[in-house]
This record gives structure tokens, C-alpha cells and sequence, in this order.
């Protein structure tokens, strides 16, 4: 995905305020569209002012790829920050806590229902779907939404730890004891995935909440760099390497391996607290 669709996607993101998280974060993103894949169908979008960072893998062809993946990330961007932008103005009025978890299903949720209904009116599209990971920073914790099989990965304490679980049917043969993980990363059906935005209409949301401490970095990736790169290696070149070189650096080793997919990469490190008080930020 280019910068200019990057700042299309952008375009259409409402400007709202929603409370700054508790602690500092920096981000940086980069994609490539490997060696094998004649367009790029991945999507990423970071709003750092709004602590939202947003990586989507679009299926279903050169033009429905692209248009499921860009849509994913346009959509679930607009959907959590209406939605917490009104959370936050009735908690300030009946004091209930803003129920983040709630948002972010609610606002992937929206993204499935577009992506299908748009399929469906257009069938140059039909079949076309899009994984997404989505992460939005807010109070003390970072919050996951995610569909498919890209990813995210918690660094901390020079360990590395995925914190999603791929909705894939390798991993589901795995979780029940038919293959190795070892198997799984040569399986012919690796490919597979078993929930995506846009397939059916309705989709099972995954989320988490992490709790964060100063220092940890997060990346969330497409199957582009996990089907080349193994954990170690990522977690080798998070630690050696710059926030703002390391993302360049592994797709250039997925590339070297083969490149046979599009690869995505936003990294974000953890910076200290901004104190008790907690200002509101437009992106």
C-alpha cells in the first residue's frame, strides 16, 4: 500500500477527541509487496494522537484485496473513534468506565458488515475478505481486536510472546494435537484461515487487554513476514535494531527468503507516563 492510499485511508477518519492513554508511545509502520504478488493488498494505519494502530492482509484477487483491506482499516478506524468518542462523553456524565472491549468488537464488527455488503453490490469483489490486528492504546493498557491470521507480539524482558492466536486451520490441527507446530509451518494448508472480515457477514472478535510497562515494544504483522521469519528472529532484530529501522530490516529478510507474500509491519515501543492527568488529543 502507497503512502498516497495510506493518506486516503486518513482522509476519511473523522477528527475526534478521545483521552490520551497514560503512558507514551512511538510507532512506526512500513509495507512491501514482496517478490511474488504483483500489487501490495495489505493495509496499515497508525494514529498515534489517538494511540490506534491498525494492520489488515486483504484476499480475494488484485482489486478485491485491496479494496477488503483498505475498507478493514478505514472502518474500523472510524467506527472505534465514533464510538469512544461518545463512550467517553457518557462516562463523564454517569461515571461508568468506558467499555473498551465493547468498542473495539463492536467497531471490527462494522468493518465485516461493509466489507460483505460491499461484495455482495459489486461482483468484480465477490469473495473478497480481509484479516485485521488492531491496537488501540487507552488508559493503562493496550487493547487487541483481531480476525485471522496476522499478528501481535509482545517484547518485553528480551523475551518475545505472541499475544494473538492465528484463526487458521494449521493452528486448529495443532490445538488439537493432530499436527506439530513444526508441521504446521510446511503444511500445504497453511494458508487457510478460518474467520475473516467480509467472508460472512457476521464475525467472532477476539480481544485482549495488556497491561503495559515502560520499554516494551509491540508488533503487529501480516503472514507476509511470519511465513518467512521465525519469533527468535524477529524478537533479534526488535532488540538489536532501531524503532525506526527494525520493520525495514525484517521485510528485507522475508524478501531475501522468498518474498512470496505482502508484508506488513507496524512496531510500537512504550515510552514512560504522562502522569495522572489525562488530556484529550484530535488526531
Amino acid at each position: 500500500m502507497s503512502n498516497t492510499n495510506r493518506g486516503e485511508i486518513r482522509a476519511q477518519i473523522p477528527r475526534v477527541r478521545t483521552a490520551t492513554p497514560d503512558f507514551q508511545i512511538r510507532a512506526v509502520g512500513a509495507t512491501n509487496v514482496g517478490r511474488r504478488r504483483e500489487a501490495n493488498e495489505d493495509s496499515y494505519l497508525m494514529l498515534p494522537k489517538n494511540g490506534l494502530f491498525i494492520v489488515a492482509d486483504g484476499m480475494g484477487g488484485h482489486a478485491g484485496g485491496q479494496v477488503a483491506s483498505t475498507l478493514t482499516a478505514q472502518t474500523c478506524a472510524q467506527a472505534v473513534l465514533r464510538r469512544l468518542g461518545e463512550a467517553e462523553q457518557a462516562s463523564q456524565a454517569t461515571g461508568r468506565p468506558v467499555p473498551v472491549a465493547d468498542l473495539i468488537e463492536a467497531s471490527v464488527r462494522e468493518a465485516c458488515h461493509r466489507v460483505y455488503d460491499t461484495a455482495r453490490r459489486n461482483l468484480h469483489l465477490s469473495n473478497m475478505g480481509s484479516t485485521v490486528t488492531f491496537m488501540l492504546a487507552y488508559g493503562g493498557h493496550l487493547h487487541l481486536g483481531h480476525v485471522g491470521d496476522s499478528r501481535a507480539y509482545l517484547v518485553r524482558d528480551d523475551q518475545i510472546h505472541q499475544v494473538t492466536e492465528d484463526h487458521s486451520l494449521v493452528q486448529e490441527q495443532v490445538a488439537q494435537g493432530i499436527i506439530t507446530p513444526e508441521q504446521a509451518k510446511v503444511s500445504m494448508m497453511r494458508n487457510i484461515i478460518t474467520r475473516s472480515i467480509g467472508y460472512e457477514r457476521e464475525v467472532q472478535v477476539d480481544t485482549a487487554a495488556l497491561p503495559v510497562r515502560k520499554g516494551d515494544k509491540i508488533l503487529l504483522c501480516s503472514d507476509g513476514l511470519t511465513g518467512h521469519v521465525e519469533d527468535r528472529e524477529i524478537l533479534d532484530h526488535v532488540r538489536r535494531l532501531s524503532l525506526h529501522r527494525a520493520p525495514e530490516a525484517l521485510i528485507e529478510l522475508a524478501n531475501r527468503r522468498g518474498g512470496d507474500d505482502n508484508t506488513t509491519i507496524v512496531l510500537a515501543e512504550i515510552g514512560g507516563g504522562r502522569g495522572k492527568q489525562r488530556r484529550k488529543h484530535q488526531r
